[in-house]
């Protein structure tokens, strides 16, 4: 009887004036914008962690932190807030912010460019970030798919993350970082108004706490607001705090508002508060904080505004705001949910969806080489049969839906003894299927953790290798030698969280041997529902 009413009164809490919610965390049936003119969340249910999102004209920009990845700080693009493209990355370049970063090092998982603050002002875009031993950056363009200007290091400091910026009425820059490493204590700054410095002299101390994070800055009405997230009591909240001037180290008030609590839809709170296409609705596009396999999916909440407070998602009778499952569509316009991505490499640039993992060795990959295709030269592992310490894995987001299936076709002619080649999945762990050749002879592989499965097969001129899995994270793995029937080969690999980040897929060709031989990809499809 207990279960019972406790069934009936959740029912009725996730249905206040919301028709949808997918029952458990993940079990989301559909996903996005939807045919009758509303969205669900998340909006994308892959890795994109620590949000921040502006409006500039009829156009809304995100930027999603990259870590170790390369190029770094992934620009998106929307009309509605709800469908969203990569158009580029604010960093070309990631061996600006180290040497960590590079091929040769490969040393900085769970590390690198955390989160930051995508900003607009006087026909410039600028990004800012923060890294946790190298300290705050800078970049800026005129437009946001590029290019972007080479990194400032404005502030040469370890212990600091997630900053963000503002220009006041008289065009003064103000800059908020928290130093982390003593206590998470949040300065204000003045800063240069193009972005290019800090006055460390200016820092005042406006904010301190257990785990404070997620800072950001915007102006609505005649307050500044401060949003951020906290731990209190072992919870955390979105809180915000504002002030009238910015100018006067005075100015912010001991007040704060608790504004969001969202334990049960795992933490949203790291994001941008905008104001929607029909300038009267706001809407708040956050991550949710705990890391799963996805990563940290992206999901879009309606504001109200509420004594002058924005409140993320649902009001509840205690004032905060909790998770929104589904609303309607902010902007009612033809549009397409994207559920494929093809590339047959027939550009001269890389599709933005791609990132390596760390900076590449350059020379050893080419979309020239051979027309259509891109061209991938066996590396060799900075730590013997390690995935995870080799370079040149070019990888992508993979999504939480109801059905996803990876297949790539792989011309294998050009392969030299001891080269492996595939496709694999890590995050804590990895998975990969591929072909090796050994004596000259091909040969199926399968690897888990350095756990290796072989399996002989004829000598061929191509390879097509799959993975598919669904809601619960789990990959299948396969193969095929023309294009039509494939074969499972491993075992079923369950996708993991770590250093901060879901499962990727990617591309790869290595010789712990000898640098020889190379692989040609016809093409990658990822499809998903």
């Amino acid at each position: 009887m207990k279960k019972l009413i406790y069934t009936v009164l959740l029912a009725l809490v996730w249905n206040c004036g919301y028709a949808y919610h997918p029952g458990k965390w993940g079990n989301w049936a559909t996903w996005g914008e939807q045919s009758d003119g509303t969205y669900r969340n998340p909006v994308l249910p892959g890795d994109f962690s620590d949000l921040d999102c502006i409006r500039v004209g009829d156009d809304y920009y995100a930027i999603t932190s990259t870590f170790q990845y390369s190029p770094g700080m992934t620009i998106l693009h929307s009309k509605d807030l709800v469908n969203w493209s990569i158009i580029s990355h604010a960093v070309e370049d990631i061996r600006q912010i180290g040497p960590a970063l590079n091929w040769d090092r490969m040393d900085r998982y769970g590390r690198g460019i955390w989160a930051g603050s995508i900003r607009y002002n006087d026909g410039r875009f600028y990004v800012l970030f923060g890294t946790p031993e190298e300290g705050f950056f800078t970049t800026w363009a005129k437009d946001p798919r590029g290019p972007w200007a080479p990194l400032t290091n404005i502030l040469p400091e370890r212990g600091w993350d997630d900053c963000t910026a503002i220009w006041d009425e008289n065009g003064q820059a103000y800059f908020v970082g928290t130093c982390f490493g003593d206590g998470y204590k949040t300065y204000l700054f003045k800063m240069a108004p193009d972005c290019s410095s800090i006055d460390r002299s200016s820092a005042v101390l406006i904010n301190q706490g257990d785990g404070r994070e997620a800072s950001k800055l915007i102006k609505v009405g005649n307050y500044y607001y401060l949003i951020y997230s906290t731990v209190e009591h072992g919870i955390r909240f979105v809180v915000g705090k504002r002030t009238l001037d910015l100018s006067n180290p005075k100015g912010w008030s001991e007040e704060k508002r608790l504004m969001a609590y969202n334990r049960e839809s795992h933490e949203p709170n790291q994001g941008g508060v905008v104001l929607g296409p029909d300038n009267k609705q706001w809407y708040f596009f956050t991550h949710h904080g705990h890391g799963d396999w996805s990563g940290r999916i992206a999901s879009l909440l309606p504001v109200t505004w509420v004594d002058g407070w924005p409140i993320m998602g649902r009001v509840g009778e205690d004032g905060l705001g909790y998770m929104v499952w589904s609303a309607e569509m902010p902007l009612k316009a033809e549009s397409e949910k994207k559920t494929v991505f093809f590339d047959d490499f027939k550009s001269r640039q890389l599709d933005p969806n791609w990132a390596w993992n760390y900076y590449p060795r350059n020379e050893m990959w080419s979309l020239t080489d051979k027309k259509g295709h891109l061209r991938m030269k066996a590396v060799k592992p900075i730590e013997s049969n390690n995935l995870k310490k080799t370079p040149n894995i070019l990888t992508q987001r993979i999504y939480r839906t109801g059905f996803n299936q990876v297949t790539t076709k792989i011309k294998v002619e050009g392969m030299a003894d001891g080269q492996v080649a595939g496709l694999c999945h890590y995050a804590h762990t990895y998975a990969y299927i591929g072909l090796q050749k050994t004596n000259g002879n091909p040969e199926i592989v399968f690897n888990e953790n350095e756990q290796i499965k072989t399996h002989p097969i004829k000598k061929t001129k191509n390879i097509w290798l799959r993975s598919t899995w669904g809601l619960d994270g789990k990959s299948t793995f396969s193969y095929s030698t023309d294009g039509k029937t494939f074969v499972e080969f491993g075992n079923p690999y369950q996708f993991t969280w770590g250093d901060y980040r879901g499962t990727r897929v990617g591309l790869f060709t290595c010789n712990e041997t000898e640098e020889k031989g190379y692989i040609d990809v016809d093409f990658f499809k990822y499809e998903r529902k």
